[in-house]
């Protein structure tokens, strides 16, 4: 019942909001957009595509966003209908199917001042503190559904507002989340050097309501006594940030507090009020996150510093949610974002409670022909603990209009103890070289190719290379602009039959296949792809989870008008 009355005050609204506007001289601007994804689900208990309900019988899932915009005379409208259809986005491993108005939003701007309600979304700084943002290959979608205003003082210096409730999927989470900054631009330049500073500072409160106040109370009751905290309704955050810009210098920093709270800490120890120890439990403490970036560019040299130390920071509308549920914040990840299937395989999520990171980045044009570049990450806990190292290499090298060539090396080393909760298994470390081949064969035909090799070294117990073992990806894309691009590629498991000799004949598969076929025409992009696909992470800008292992169709389509 609530549903349909939401369904239909909204429509109300913007059928008013537009029918009021449609007769006027100025016409406004209406935009949209459209993106679907379909999954045909094949059942392969060899690589353990099974025993989940798509798999077993429904056979079939997918999901659709339809996004309309439109602006007029200062006003600013949005609506979103969102679709599940037996979708695996929300869990890898269930079903979920629910359909309905997933964003909306009225805005509207009046001189200096402007207020929007509905779905917002939003950051502060670089969202240490507070970010409502969406990533729909982790469906994360988490605006503050509330209230915003914003003033301009002037044409340098901003103040903001908000308060609401977190969205999440059709729905909100019962707490409050209420904020406030205010942000600035100073031109110091002289006639010789370029200076500038943008600072701002930001503050963000959470409110528990009493509902979910009382679970988290009965969970704390179930603790020995010398397990137990005090839970507050009222958590604050607050942050300072400053970018400075120096000639060919750019400085970015941001400091962040966060006052003590109840959270949950999966590695400490829980002893019941039966004495029986476990790991994991609501613990209270306050939190802290240093972050900076520093970045030099000029004459064809780039260079990137970066460091972060993040503890105790998890802060969440709600204490007893988990993963990427019911975050209010966003830290920034310290890791390069690799794009080739083997360099991504193994990606570390921004740890939350303890984490101390340094990454470097280089890159050099040598001249219009040849650039270099070399990135290395460096990510531990507090105490030290190895978390994850990579250094990766790239050489790109174009010769003319005719043919481009990358290539380079990748040394990783990954700790699945932590990243991936696998207890007692060794860092896993692998040497990735990689290289990537595009010749043009005319205006409209080109073809490329892609080969990429992943050696894991020798798992000492098993006697075999760590985890899935030793890896070769290729390759071969052929394009027929502006239209069609074809796509085969196979992910060949060097390991498999070692591993098939040490577990008495158990099958498994060498060859994870994968065909694809895409057509873009004008805004309109359609694929179909053929996907065998081995179980492992996936990541968005550091927010992770681990996919199972897949095997079926994919059809996608998207729009923009």
């Amino acid at each position: 019942m609530y549903l349909r009355f939401s369904l239909l005050f909204k429509g109300l609204i913007f059928s008013l909001l537009f029918s009021a506007y449609s007769h006027a001289q100025d016409q406004g601007s209406f935009t949209g957009g459209f993106q679907s994804s379909a999954n045909f689900f094949m059942r392969d208990s060899l690589i353990g595509a099974a025993n989940i309900p798509q798999y077993d019988r429904q056979l079939f899932g997918g999901q659709a966003w339809l996004d309309l915009g439109y602006s007029i005379q200062g006003f600013d409208l949005g609506l979103r209908f969102d679709m599940f259809n037996n979708s695996n986005l929300l869990n890898p491993s269930d079903s979920y199917t629910d359909e309905g108005i997933g964003r909306w939003h009225v805005a509207k701007t009046i001189d200096k001042f402007n207020i929007r309600i509905g779905h917002i979304y939003d950051q502060i700084g670089s969202g240490i503190i507070y970010r409502a943002f969406e990533e729909r290959p982790l469906l994360i979608d988490n605006p503050l559904y509330g209230v915003r205003l914003i003033y301009n003082l002037n044409e340098n210096w901003q103040l903001k507002g908000f308060s609401g409730r977190q969205k999440f999927l059709f729905s909100e989470y019962q707490p409050v989340v209420t904020g406030a900054s205010i942000e600035g631009f100073l031109d110091l330049s002289s006639e010789e050097k370029l200076f500038t500073l943008a600072p701002g500072f930001g503050i963000v409160n959470r409110t528990l309501d009493d509902d979910t106040m009382d679970r988290v109370v009965d969970i704390i009751s179930t603790y020995s006594q010398g397990d137990r905290v005090t839970p507050v309704h009222n958590t604050y955050s607050m942050s300072f940030f400053n970018t400075m810009i120096a000639g060919p210098f750019s400085w970015y920093m941001e400091a962040a507090y966060k006052t003590a709270e109840a959270y949950f800490d999966p590695t400490a120890v829980l002893t019941d009020i039966n004495g029986v120890e476990s790991f994991g439990k609501l613990v209270k403490r306050d939190g802290t996150v240093l972050y900076t970036s520093l970045s030099y560019a000029k004459s064809g040299l780039g260079i990137t510093l970066e460091g972060k130390r993040t503890e105790s920071f998890d802060f969440r509308v709600d204490p007893n949610l988990r993963l990427n549920r019911g975050l209010v914040n966003f830290i920034p990840p310290m890791n390069r974002q690799n794009t080739y299937r083997l360099l991504a395989r193994y990606s570390p999520a921004t740890q939350l409670l303890s984490e101390r990171a340094l990454q470097a980045d280089v890159k050099y044009r040598w001249n219009k022909s040849l650039t270099t570049n070399v990135n290395f990450s460096y990510i531990t806990d507090l105490d030290g603990k190895k978390l994850y190292q990579e250094l990766y290499t790239e050489v790109y090298y174009k010769y003319k209009r005719l043919w481009t060539i990358k290539g380079g090396i990748q040394l990783l080393q990954y700790n699945q103890e932590i990243y991936e909760v696998k207890p007692d298994v060794p860092l896993v470390e692998t040497f990735v070289p990689y290289v990537d081949f595009l010749y043009k064969i005319n205006r409209k035909n080109s073809i490329r190719f892609e080969l990429q090799y992943m050696n894991t070294g020798e798992d000492e117990k098993a006697g075999y290379g760590q985890d899935y073992g030793d890896w070769l990806f290729a390759q071969v894309e052929y394009a027929v602009a502006p239209h069609w691009s074809f796509v085969v590629s196979d992910m060949y498991n060097m390991s498999a039959g070692k591993q098939t000799a040490e577990e008495n004949g158990e099958k498994k598969l060498l060859h994870f296949p994968r065909i694809d076929i895409y057509y873009t025409h004008k805004a309109n992009r359609f694929s179909l792809s053929y996907i065998k696909q081995v179980e492992g992470i996936v990541c968005t800008g550091g927010i992770c989870r681990l996919e199972p292992a897949f095997s079926g169709f994919n059809f996608s389509a998207s729009s923009s008008f």
